[in-house]
């Protein structure tokens, strides 16, 4: 089982930057592909951005030139650095572990962009 921790949410305004945690612990990290969720409200959960094990990335198209995923194996995290924020970035971002034994996700962590 792999326990997810988000962290570094919070309220800032457009143009601002973000950057958020997720910490895992209880199972090999560097392994894993992880990936950055978020859901508005109304809204479907959506794919934000992903890494594999050996650090390629993808991104959204919204988010492709602001977002950047990274992991630090060495301390079990990965980041999502959010620069250029946007009202549209409004949401709860939540991180995701891929595992063929299951998936696993965190508790979320609100990001409020005003304008």
């Amino acid at each position: 089982q792999v326990q997810l921790a988000e962290s570094g949410g919070g309220t800032v305004q457009a143009g601002d930057s973000l950057r958020l945690s997720c910490a895992a612990s209880g199972s090999t990290f560097s392994g894993n592909v992880f990936g950055w969720y978020r859901q508005a409200p109304g809204k479907q959960r959506e794919l934000v951005a992903s890494i594999s094990s050996i650090g390629t990335t993808g991104y959204a198209d919204s988010v492709k030139g602001r977002f950047t995923i990274s992991r630090d194996n060495a301390k079990n995290t990965v980041y999502l650095q959010m620069n250029s924020l946007k009202p549209e970035d409004t949401a709860v971002y939540y991180c995701k572990v891929f595992r063929s034994t299951g998936d696993s996700w965190g508790q979320g962590t609100q990001v409020t962009v005003s304008s």
